[in-house]
């Protein structure tokens, strides 16, 4: 029998974490246009009608939208997400030209452009730094403890004692890095790298696979390798290094996401894993009642799913400004107007058919397919 966290924990939690990794995302942005000098006319949380807000001192419109799942801060000469410039900006009185996103020098625009993103990843690596402050770090080395019978582990040749140095080219120097390597190959042929008896070996084989479905009814496909885990040994961290650990730890992250999307790509992984909004949603609610502790780094994982996928190079998305930003460095004069517009209308198409794709995925795992 399965448990759930109930329709109101769900959306409360849902709220907190697209509501805050929003309005940070979003705040990056504008925090770095008030740095040059940029205007904000507009900062929103939510598309669609103003459903409550206020303007202050500098002119800024802080509003909440009817549609709670994105934002967006609107600079003075921002004319839409394609950002492209007022037709009336030549003749405007210099005092408000300055003020306008599109008169910065190149380098500016871009640093505006990726704070957002770069704003989740500095939220990720705050949570997980507390995390390492607070539990320590786990530091049990990558050797191997026993073999299970019939395991993938058997079918390499593993042994007791032989220490795994990298698995599929990728270093392991813990056996939780070495796990977490594990769990994103199931049923894929990759070599695994030990050192043993003082020689490194490279062994052959294919990772198995286990099926884990968790008290929420949740259905979840992992590598297994068939060794189990030894004692876990947790060293305290200096709080001089717990910045650094968390950094490393983000893009330890970061790298798995960019290899899960690149098996999706590849058809090694299947499109059905990926999930949207109402996926989120739920496990937002899971991940609320599992405590306070599971319910932050979730946070935080979301929050660098949120800077990694704003920097995909895709028109619409941070990335895409970006990447016009690149081409107008390399051609000393920006992109053509037409070229920009086309490109952000087959970005919002491309946007579009992902949400449709997720949000279909979603509907299907809670069995409307």
């Amino acid at each position: 029998m399965t448990e759930g966290p109930g329709v109101l924990l769900t959306l409360l939690a849902f709220g907190i974490v697209i509501g805050s990794l929003v309005f940070v995302h979003e705040y990056g942005h504008y925090w770095a246009g008030r740095l040059f000098g940029v205007k904000a006319d507009a900062f929103s949380i939510g598309f669609g009608k103003e459903l409550a807000g206020w303007t202050d001192s500098r002119g800024t419109r802080w509003k909440i939208g009817a549609l709670p799942l994105g934002g967006y801060v609107q600079f003075a000469g921002d004319m839409g997400a394609a950002s492209q410039p007022n037709p009336a900006f030549d003749s405007l009185p210099q005092a408000e030209r300055d003020q306008m996103f599109q008169a910065k020098p190149l380098w500016q625009r871009a640093i505006i452009v990726a704070a957002g993103p770069i704003t989740n990843f500095v939220i990720a690596i705050l949570i997980f730094a507390g995390f390492f402050l607070a539990f320590g770090q786990p530091v049990t080395p990558s050797v191997v403890p026993a073999v299970q019978e019939g395991s993938a582990a058997q079918s390499y040749g593993l042994q007791p004692g032989d220490r795994i140095l990298s698995v599929a080219g990728t270093r392991t120097d813990t056996f939780g890095a070495m796990a977490r390597e594990v769990s994103i190959h199931p049923d894929e042929a990759v070599v695994i790298e030990v050192e043993r008896a003082g020689q490194t070996l490279a062994l052959n084989g294919t990772i198995g696979n286990r099926l884990e479905r968790d008290r929420f009814g949740n259905d979840y496909k992992f590598g297994m390798l068939g060794v189990p885990w030894p004692k876990q040994i947790i060293r305290e961290v200096p709080v001089w290094e717990a910045p650094i650990a968390a950094t490393k730890q983000v893009g330890e992250v970061v790298r798995l996401m960019v290899t899960t999307l690149g098996q999706v790509i590849s058809g090694r992984r299947s499109v059905k894993e990926l999930g949207g909004p109402l996926k989120i949603a739920q496990v937002s609610g899971e991940q609320l009642s599992l405590g306070v502790y599971a319910f932050i780094g979730f946070i935080a994982l979301i929050s660098i799913n949120l800077g990694f996928i704003n920097l995909l190079p895709i028109p619409m998305l941070d990335g895409g400004h970006l990447l016009m930003y690149a081409l107008e460095a390399v051609r000393r004069k920006p992109v053509e107007p037409q070229a920009v517009e086309w490109a952000y209308r087959t970005g919002f198409a491309v946007v579009i058919a992902f949400m449709l794709l997720v949000t279909f995925n979603d509907l299907s795992s809670f069995g409307l397919f």
